[in-house]
């Protein structure tokens, strides 16, 4: 039986002007209903894009290749109409900074209501009532549906902001790093409240994030990107406890924790590769101690890991990886040993 994905990409490649690569390279990723899927890395390493793709949120001049299917229908093949239908009922997106998405001279209850008004989806008082409802489903009293947006506090708009995402009903959720611009507290409040809220209304959930321990607790599938592919995937706890990528176990290793040892923060040396240069072999090669001569001259391609259901990893030792120890991926290039 043929599975209807919230959200199926399958052979993304995105290419911008003046670069020498894309900036996504055949990326495959799927979300089904009622699922939550994180998507981690680095700055830079192309989730942002990947999340906006759904919504054909496309930077101008782009090349795009591959499908990105909502639903079962493909995004980059719809017209404007339809595309404007995907963004008020079937997919929608809570941004990164609530006070740079919603507009500051509008009401509250403009921001909620006029998404779903101005395309007739909904009467006024019906958008109203539904805006309502959700406002109490966040913790948030109506009466802020007369203020403007600052009146309120940070983690109160990003608040409005899940509800305002809710009011077409998606099926398909995309978080981009909601909680990066909040404190710690408010941080874990939101997060509980995207977990609540997405098993409450079973809606398929996409969040994009570079906090691993977040994605740990929050999502039952991650995908890790890196320099626009997807260099490792699996189930949340299975990965994390034993990745089979060395960017994997250096994001782990240089992920700050209270119980870690005395000392100064793991890192991993090198900069992310310059899409102004072209790639070959494994893009994360520089910046690994692994990486050996076959690293450099051939690209690795995503294998399932014997034993690991749904666990594949983009790395050409990733069967000599097994009780790999996370912080030998980031002690630097040299002293790389020979071909496996």
């Amino acid at each position: 039986m043929t599975t209807t994905y919230a959200l199926d990409i399958q052979g993304l490649r995105i290419t911008l002007p003046n670069t020498a690569r894309p900036v996504l390279d055949g990326v495959d990723l799927t979300v089904a209903a009622g699922e939550t899927v994180a998507l981690v890395g680095e700055s830079g390493s192309g989730k942002t894009l990947t999340s906006r793709s759904a919504l054909c949120l496309l930077p101008p001049g782009a090349l795009v290749e591959g499908t990105v299917a909502v639903g079962g229908d493909d995004v980059l093949a719809m017209n404007a109409e339809r595309v404007t239908a995907l963004r008020t009922g079937t997919a929608a997106m809570i941004f990164q900074d609530p006070r740079a998405a919603i507009n500051p001279l509008r009401r509250i209850g403009d921001f909620l209501t006029e998404g779903v008004v101005l395309p007739k989806v909904m009467s006024r008082p019906d958008a109203t009532a539904r805006a309502t409802e959700l406002l109490h489903a966040v913790g948030v009293e109506d009466s802020i549906l007369d203020k403007y947006p600052g009146q309120v506090s940070g983690g109160m708009l990003q608040r409005v902001m899940i509800a305002g995402a809710l009011m077409g009903d998606p099926s398909l959720l995309l978080a981009d790093e909601p909680t990066t611009a909040l404190d710690v507290t408010t941080q874990a409040e939101v997060v509980a409240l995207l977990a609540r809220l997405q098993q409450r209304f079973g809606t398929g959930l996409l969040f994009v994030t570079h906090d691993l321990d977040l994605a740990a607790a929050l999502s039952d599938r991650v995908y890790v990107m890196y320099a626009g592919r997807i260099v490792e995937s699996g189930p949340a706890n299975g990965l994390f406890a034993h990745p089979r990528h060395p960017y994997t176990a250096a994001l782990l290793a240089s992920t700050p924790r209270l119980d870690a040892p005395a000392g100064r923060l793991a890192a991993i040396d090198g900069l992310p590769p310059d899409l102004r240069t072209e790639l070959t072999g494994c893009p994360f090669a520089p910046r690994c101690r692994q990486a050996t001569e076959v690293c450099d001259r051939q690209e690795p391609v995503l294998r399932s890991i014997p034993d690991r259901p749904g666990h594949r990893a983009a790395c050409h030792h990733s069967d000599h990886l097994k009780g790999f120890e996370a912080s030998k991926a980031i002690e630097g290039p040299e002293g790389r040993a020979a071909d496996v």
